[in-house]
């Protein structure tokens, strides 16, 4: 199994086009997050540049241990996670109108 700096390796290395985080991020407008009412639960939702949304979440079980700027992490983190599959769509897309 690769260890982080070595999938950063053989990703650099592969010729083709991709989907970067760098590209993701250039897309995003805004990041807002929320943290509902009496509860531990976070919510991310990312906004992209052509309004398109998606939402991310994060709760910890108990509400002692509760840490806004971990939730919101984790809740980012699963947002960003959404957007890879749809960003790789729109590569299939592009790459198959051209062929």
């Amino acid at each position: 199994m690769l260890n982080e700096a070595a999938l950063s390796a053989a990703l650099d290395a592969c010729p083709g086009e991709r989907v970067t985080l760098e590209y993701m991020l250039s897309r995003i407008v805004s990041k807002d997050f929320t943290v509902l009412p009496d509860s531990t639960v976070t919510i991310c939702n990312i906004t992209l540049d052509n309004g398109y949304s998606v939402r991310g979440e994060s709760a910890c079980v108990d509400p002692a241990n509760f840490n806004r700027e971990i939730g919101q992490h984790y809740a980012e983190k699963q947002a960003m996670d959404k957007l890879w599959p749809l960003f790789g769509f729109l590569l299939a897309e592009k790459r198959s109108r051209a062929a």
